[in-house]
């Protein structure tokens, strides 16, 4: 059987981000063989338009993130919150990848969602927006693999997600969720 292909998709561009940090970290958990990779290029993406999405003539960072997409058994998403809500360049991932609808890449696609935020509230909120968005997009998404972060700042504020036992032992958790959900999408396939 081959190894799952597991691509991260971070809802933070900034270069400092905990969210990244924690993506990052949840990449060295991967299992022996797994590959686990941030895309990079979310921040090139157009806000989605139906009137740039046309066969032939869709923006080239749109069409790789698609690919990319595509290409993955499993989709680990990272979102941080933002007024209450998911970030904007999440959701506009969200928007392109499950396009065309009903035959886009997020198709049937395993998908889980780690959240975190400053706030004790852990980006719960974010979460559940995201989650569902992927659930009208038509994903899979893998309830085991949720994970919350709160109070981030203060968590990480010293220290890498990579470098706190408590973190790598969660984010290890979810990930194997993820890559078993995937494995169960490969062998069906």
């Amino acid at each position: 059987m081959s190894q799952p292909r597991i691509l991260a998709l971070v809802g933070s561009l900034r270069a400092a981000s905990i969210n990244r940090k924690l993506a990052e970290a949840a990449v060295q958990t991967a299992p022996e063989g797994v590959e686990v990779a941030i895309y990079e290029g979310l921040g090139e993406v157009p806000f989605y338009n139906e009137d740039i999405d046309v066969p032939g003539s869709v923006p080239a960072a749109a069409q790789a993130l698609r690919d990319a997409v595509a290409a993955s058994d499993g989709l680990l998403l990272v979102t941080p919150e933002y007024n209450g809500t998911t970030s904007a360049v999440l959701k506009n991932a969200i928007d392109w990848t499950s396009r065309p609808y009903g035959a886009g890449a997020l198709k049937e696609l395993p998908v889980a969602v780690l959240s975190g935020s400053i706030s004790p509230n852990a980006a719960k909120w974010a979460h559940g927006d995201t989650v569902k968005a992927l659930g009208v997009a038509g994903a899979r998404v893998v309830e085991d693999a949720h994970l919350h972060f709160g109070a981030i700042g203060e968590r990480f504020a010293e220290t890498h997600p990579r470098e706190d036992e408590q973190a790598l032992t969660e984010l290890a958790g979810a990930v194997a969720a993820l890559v078993e959900a995937a494995r169960g999408t490969l062998v069906s396939a």
